[in-house]
């Protein structure tokens, strides 16, 4: 690989946080308007590991604020479409591409605990909360004298996946939103004024389902606007998806690379 390419990224976070990066495994859920932008900002940061997971098709309602979607990619699987963008920026990274959706029927699909890293862009309420569970799930415990748990974290969390040091990200709602300065990070049961996470709560009290460990999300402040316009019927295959609405570039993008730059900065926190 040229080591030239990630000069720049080596120059700021030096040579043991770009190793340490290089070495990670992420799976991103979603590559839609949030994920694409995660996915392709954390392969020009140097994560050479990444599995994308979309069951959908680029459309052309796409093209305002999905990275990969073009008029020339219209009609194509997304994961593909992306995967070919980003092995263009970096031909040597290790980029799985997974058409299928991720439901609670198809959860035992992904070895989840084989990534350092899961990301949840995805938009369905019912598959968010089972990633959810999933992902946040604590792992068999390991033989004694092996366990290991590091106490210098933020949050309060069971040991953790892949190479014990993994985490879990998750993007609430950027749709109907149109200012970016009111993008934000909190952990899950803090967010206020987001619809999609005070609907994802109030379903896990009602179904008694709650998630192993505390966990950050990238959600927004501003309370969302009306749809002024009309959707049209474009071929999306999302999966159960209650409405389409109105999203902008400027926004979802910001989510995305909020999400990517979690990531990072983990792994920089746990190389020092």
């Amino acid at each position: 690989m040229d080591n030239s390419l990630f000069n720049r990224t080596e120059l700021l976070l030096g040579a043991e946080a770009m190793e340490r990066i290089q070495s990670k495994r992420v799976i991103i859920f979603g590559v839609g308007g949030v994920g694409s932008w995660c996915a392709e900002c954390l392969v020009r940061e140097g994560i050479m590991h990444l599995t994308l997971v979309d069951s959908d098709v680029v459309c052309v309602t796409n093209c305002n604020r999905q990275l990969m979607a073009t008029t020339k990619t219209i009609g194509e699987p997304k994961v593909e479409a992306l995967r070919k963008r980003l092995l263009e920026i970096n031909p040597d990274a290790d980029i799985l591409s997974l058409q299928k959706n991720y439901s609670e029927e198809t959860k035992n699909d992904f070895e989840l605990e084989s990534y350092d890293y899961v990301i949840d862009a995805i938009d369905s309420l019912k598959d968010k909360i089972s990633l959810i569970m999933k992902a946040t799930s604590p792992l068999p415990a390991p033989p004694l004298g092996e366990c290991h748990i590091s106490t210098d974290l933020p949050l309060k969390a069971l040991p953790q996946r892949g190479s014990g040091e993994g985490s879990f990200f998750s993007s609430m709602g950027a749709a109907l939103r149109i200012d970016p300065t009111k993008v934000r990070v909190s952990e899950f049961w803090k967010i206020k004024g987001d619809p999609l996470a005070a609907a994802m709560r109030s379903a896990m009290r009602r179904n008694k389902l709650f998630p192993a460990r505390k966990f950050l999300c990238v959600h927004s402040e501003e309370p969302p606007l009306p749809n002024l316009g009309k959707a049209l019927q474009d071929g999306s295959q999302t999966f159960n998806k209650v409405q389409t609405n109105g999203s902008l570039a400027h926004v979802t993008a910001i989510f995305g690379m909020t999400l990517a730059g979690l990531v990072i900065q983990d792994i920089c926190r746990k190389s020092r």
